[in-house]
């Protein structure tokens, strides 16, 4: 029983402690959380400064541009957006999973960073969409 243990054991990738008496350690949900979150905000910083970069493009190229106002609001949105993400996964991070009566708030606001990302996403997909050109170096400054 013990060698077919350590085979299992040997297959799945889990250490043979366990076949020993030794439970590991449960998973911290916590710090589980917690790295999810320090992802997303990674990935949310970066497309705010995509964003930002964006925003200097079309505000360089001016109102003359066609799609101007659509870019702009689109863009301001698009961070304004980012921010609140980026403020919701700070109370997210701050609160603690086991506590079982922050679990609807978090859950609540764990919905609104979800479709808060997927409405960022399809506006970003616009703003691609409309094409934002960076000036050439010759045209005026």
């Amino acid at each position: 029983m013990a060698a077919h243990t350590i085979e299992l054991n040997r297959a799945t990738g889990l250490e043979a402690s366990h076949s020993l008496g030794q439970s590991p350690a449960p998973l911290n949900m916590n710090h589980y959380a917690n790295k999810k979150s320090a992802a997303e905000s990674m990935l949310d910083v970066a497309l705010l400064m995509a964003n930002a970069s964006q925003l200097k493009a079309v505000l360089e190229q001016g109102p003359e541009y066609t799609l101007y106002t659509a870019l702009v609001t689109l863009i301001s949105l698009s961070l304004s957006l980012q921010v609140l993400v980026g403020i919701l996964l700070i109370f997210i991070v701050k609160w603690n999973l086991n506590d079982e009566q922050k679990h609807l708030r978090l859950n609540v606001f764990e919905n609104i960073t979800t479709s808060c990302i997927f409405i960022i996403v399809v506006i970003n997909v616009f703003i691609t969409a409309f094409g934002v050109q960076r000036p050439s170096p010759g045209a005026r400054q």
